[in-house]
């Protein structure tokens, strides 16, 4: 009994390849849907599905987390080539992980450092393949739903938005008028739209640092 609970929860080469491929699969077909069959979602307008503490919106991310492009960070930088080297490290990134994640597969490692470098490389690879293909893949989303269109898409290769569309808005409130800078104003707990390759990454990382020292031991 003990062997085979050891073989269901060991993460090996073939067990990290079903995992990044499952985490790519719903982070794909999840966005393709969301993007061949709503338009993006407008400020101010209704969210395709509102319970409330739970909304489901067609975004797409030009940048980083929360939007953020380079160019806002470095005005130097023109949003175009921000964008391409945002995408470039990105790839970068990418490489390491997939060397690292090899490196650790091959070693007497944690499960848990294992399951979570597959998750943070699913979901880097599901963001980067928004970035580098998407732009070429569909038509753009501005008051029209998108179309496969597989050669003229919206953008050039490597500038393509990543799609977001999960938003949890658990809370609202108006911060009190006595607190500097923000009293007065409204504020969401947990506004952020994110995907499920951003979750995906949220859960590898959130591993590497809750369990750290159960890792490293």
């Amino acid at each position: 009994m003990k062997l085979f609970k050891r073989s269901i929860c060991e993460v090996n080469h073939k067990t990290a390849i079903l995992i990044i491929f499952f985490v790519l699969f719903l982070d794909q077909a999840s966005k393709i849907y969301i993007k061949l069959h709503y338009p993006l979602s407008m400020y101010g307008e209704p969210a395709i599905v509102d319970w409330g503490f739970f909304k489901l919106l067609m975004i797409e991310n030009k940048g980083m987390a929360w939007g953020t492009k380079i160019s806002d960070i470095f005005p130097f930088i023109s949003e175009e080539i921000g964008k391409l080297i945002l995408t470039l490290f990105r790839l970068v990134m990418i490489t390491f992980l997939g060397r690292w994640l090899w490196k650790v597969l091959r070693s007497e490692s944690s499960q848990l450092l294992r399951f979570a470098l597959c998750l943070i490389l699913a979901g880097a690879i599901g963001n980067i393949i928004d970035s580098v293909f998407y732009g070429v893949w569909f038509s753009n989303s501005y008051g029209q739903v998108a179309e496969f269109v597989l050669k003229e898409g919206y953008a050039p290769l490597f500038y393509g938005h990543v799609v977001d569309m999960l938003q949890f808005p658990i809370a609202s409130w108006v911060w009190p008028e006595w607190l500097p800078f923000i009293g007065g104003k409204n504020y969401t707990f947990f506004e952020y739209v994110f995907n499920v390759a951003d979750f995906s990454i949220s859960c590898g990382v959130g591993i590497l640092l809750f369990f750290n020292k159960r890792i490293s031991d």
